[in-house]
């Protein structure tokens, strides 16, 4: 075996190793494959950065990586990037699907086309792959964030700076996208089991627009005068409503849990337009989305879910090395 092949294979059993996956053969890691990754968009810093997690495999394992998306989180626009990738005839596809109904169908074509299908960081259906039950359930694995588990950690965030007792909401996107749903569920789980003395309110759907996430938050705060927090269920919601705060003068007063971590959300601490912010781990995703679709291409079975962490970020330790690394690259 060529020197490259050995360190495939020395890559490959200790990421493996890492996930469960099986050892793959010196005869499949010399095969070729394309796997094409298809983000929600392409301009989010979260994608970014699973990208280059996709791209750490796909160096290690000798895959060709293809990387194509929408500008924007819209199934409208991402179905015609998912029928070009099928025609293609990538040896498998990793993506986010933009609606967990929508995308259905369309993924079927690559999945009847023979293309191995696996979700990353959203789903279709319900997320409960290769059960036999449902329509939905072809994909192979869906590998994300736990986002009950983000959702859940943000409540507790939010119930701790507001010492907890008073009223809170959350800053949504729209109903149907999985992991905001998730995230909502979440934290609502979590706030009605730990934390009775907080209300949560009515939440606000903004369309992922931050102008509107930050007039919702006034018009919350003119209808509650004793309004103490609000949890951003993604960047745009928790900026937003970080900017409603500012506006309405009740910066410090009313305390905003920000979902994700671009470059940016370090100044949004340190300026306090935002109190904490919750990490996920997206080169991760990327990293273990590309090994587990190069394991089952070699044939190896692989789980049908996989979940990666997050780090809790605040003004105490947004300096911390070891914490700075979780913020996402632009």
């Amino acid at each position: 075996m060529e020197r490259r092949s050995i360190l495939k294979a020395t890559a490959l059993v200790g990421i493996a190793a890492a996930i469960g996956l099986g050892t793959v053969s010196a005869n499949a890691q010399d095969k070729k494959y394309t796997i094409a990754l298809i983000p929600g968009l392409t301009t989010d810093a979260f994608y970014i950065t699973m990208r280059k997690g996709a791209q750490a495999a796909a160096d290690a394992l000798g895959v060709e990586l293809v990387f194509q998306g929408a500008p924007d989180f819209n199934p409208v626009t991402q179905v015609p990037v998912l029928d070009a990738v099928i025609a293609k005839k990538p040896s498998a596809i990793l993506i986010a699907p933009t609606d967990k109904t929508q995308l259905v169908e369309p993924l079927r074509k690559a999945n009847e086309a023979g293309i191995p299908v696996i979700t990353v960081d959203t789903f279709i259906g319900t997320g409960m792959y290769q059960t036999g039950a449902g329509d939905a359930d072809f994909p192979l694995s869906y590998i994300a964030s736990d986002n009950v588990l983000g959702g859940k950690m943000a409540a507790r965030a939010l119930a701790a700076a507001i010492g907890g007792e008073g009223k809170v909401y959350v800053s949504n996107v729209k109903p149907g996208i999985s992991t905001t749903d998730q995230r909502e569920e979440g934290f609502k789980a979590a706030m009605a089991a730990e934390f009775p003395k907080v209300t949560v309110l009515e939440t606000q759907f903004n369309d992922n627009d931050a102008n509107k996430a930050a007039s919702q938050l006034q018009a919350v705060f003119a209808r509650n005068s004793d309004l103490k927090g609000v949890f951003g269920a993604n960047l745009f919601s928790a900026l937003g409503a970080g900017n409603g705060v500012q506006q309405a003068g009740q910066t410090g007063t009313i305390r905003v849990v920000a979902f994700d971590a671009p470059t940016s959300i370090v100044d949004n601490i340190n300026t306090g337009l935002v109190d904490v912010a919750i990490a996920q781990h997206p080169a991760e995703i990327g990293y273990y989305g590309v090994v587990s679709a190069f394991a089952h291409l070699s044939g190896q079975s692989i789980p049908v879910s996989i979940g990666t962490g997050f780090t809790v970020i605040d003004k105490s330790n947004v300096t911390d090395p070891n914490v700075a690394k979780y913020v996402y690259s632009d």
